[in-house]
């Protein structure tokens, strides 16, 4: 979705309510997207910028990075960012400033690119999840499987005589 953002800029402020497709985006060979996310953004404008705020909600599915288990999680994201023509000094800009000199802005790539960078570093199905064990490979979130796991890399064994 493309703005033109003219009339923001002549002082008008407007709620935007529409759905975003983030079924073709692929993370780690998985598409973990199913259905489009649901943005509302508030568009607010005055002569030197327009303040754009709102939020992003979508159903993300993925396999656990510790337990591999197909999860389903619904997530949030804040958006904020101020538009501008131009901006007098590069340096200061933090993210928060997005240059737009010719009044359109591509809605799609930036919360795109909002949604992308809020994601976690590690999708987990909980907080507590105890992972795979690394002898037999079971699921522990299922139950202890009764394998040895004090084994120790021989590399690392002399680090073992310090404790």
């Amino acid at each position: 979705m493309t703005i033109d953002l003219r009339k923001y800029f002549l002082g008008n402020s407007e709620t935007l309510e529409y759905e975003l497709d983030l079924s073709g985006m692929e993370l780690g060979g998985v598409k973990p997207f199913c259905a489009p996310a649901k943005v509302q953004i508030e568009l607010k404008g005055s002569a030197a910028s327009v303040e754009m705020a709102g939020k992003a909600v979508y159903t993300m599915t993925m396999p656990c990075d510790r337990c591999f288990e197909i999860t389903t999680q619904e997530r949030e994201t804040q958006l904020f960012h101020v538009l501008v023509r131009e901006l007098s000094d590069e340096e200061d800009n933090d993210g928060t400033f997005v240059v737009v000199p010719d009044e359109q802005l591509d809605l799609d790539r930036l919360l795109t690119e909002d949604i992308l960078l809020d994601l976690p570093s590690k999708f987990l199905c909980s907080s507590d999840c105890k992972g795979l064990c690394p002898v037999c490979g079971k699921n522990l979130n299922e139950g202890d499987c009764g394998c040895q796991r004090n084994s120790v890399d021989p590399r690392l064994a002399i680090l073992q005589e310090l404790l």
